[in-house]
């Protein structure tokens, strides 16, 4: 009974942090200020800025994916269909960050190589995608993940309920606003399109504290052991 409070311990912990770790993104809103700039591929400076946000996002892909593959053990007792599902969306989630950082630094590369003023346009049409990726990949993505966890985690007690309701709550918020700004309704660098990300920021920092502080509620653990287990065998005459 130890090694098995301990292990389960040890998944919300590491997940814990893993939610926690993806949350050091937040500098690439300044630090792609410059490599989205309108002159950036034909300007003078450093691309260390646009390197760093490059690295940090592309460790925000690979905590998000791993937050989904660390809970998928406890999550799959409750429902390994929606529990298999979290996991494909983080590596979908995951897939459009590591291209949205390639678009990036294709205009770092073409600046290096000194191409001048004819790739001017190309930049600006790497800058829009990114943004349009982003739109997809950080906005939508992150609405169903937190729509599958929160429900995930509603039924299954393995934290309170107050806080899993959240999750079920953010999710349609942020989709609400990722579909305003697909209709053009806001802008996606606006103040409403922003305010539309905060509760899933809340949600996954506040679950991120409360499964490293606190973990898994016992009594949910146990109530998901006991369904696991096969039934017994009815002994033989």
């Amino acid at each position: 009974m130890a090694a098995t409070q301990w292990s389960h311990r040890k998944i919300s912990r590491t997940a814990g942090v893993l939610y926690l770790l993806t949350f050091v993104s937040i500098p690439t809103l300044w630090l792609y200020s410059s490599v989205k700039g309108t002159h950036y591929v034909t300007g003078p400076g450093p691309d260390t800025a646009a390197m760093i946000g490059g690295l940090l996002e592309i460790i925000v892909a690979l905590a998000g994916i791993g937050t989904a593959v660390v809970l998928f053990p406890m999550l799959k007792k409750q429902d390994e269909t929606l529990a298999l599902g979290l996991v494909a969306s983080r590596v979908l989630e995951a897939a459009t960050i590591f291209l949205g950082v390639a678009f990036l630094l294709t205009i770092v590369a073409l600046r290096r190589d000194n191409a001048g003023s004819d790739v001017l346009t190309s930049s600006h049409v790497l800058v829009a995608l990114y943004d349009r990726i982003f739109l997809l990949g950080q906005s939508f993505m992150p609405a169903v993940n937190d729509l599958l966890l929160g429900w995930l985690l509603y039924q299954s007690r393995l934290v309170p309920r107050a806080l899993s309701r959240l999750g079920i709550i953010a999710g349609p918020v942020l989709l609400a606003g990722y579909l305003a700004v697909m209709l053009g309704l806001v802008d996606q660098h606006g103040s409403l399109a922003k305010l539309s990300a905060f509760p899933v920021a809340i949600f996954e920092f506040s679950l991120g504290v409360w499964l490293v502080v606190k973990g898994f509620n016992p009594e949910a653990v146990a109530a998901l052991e006991a369904n696991a287990e096969p039934p017994a065998l009815a002994p033989q005459g």
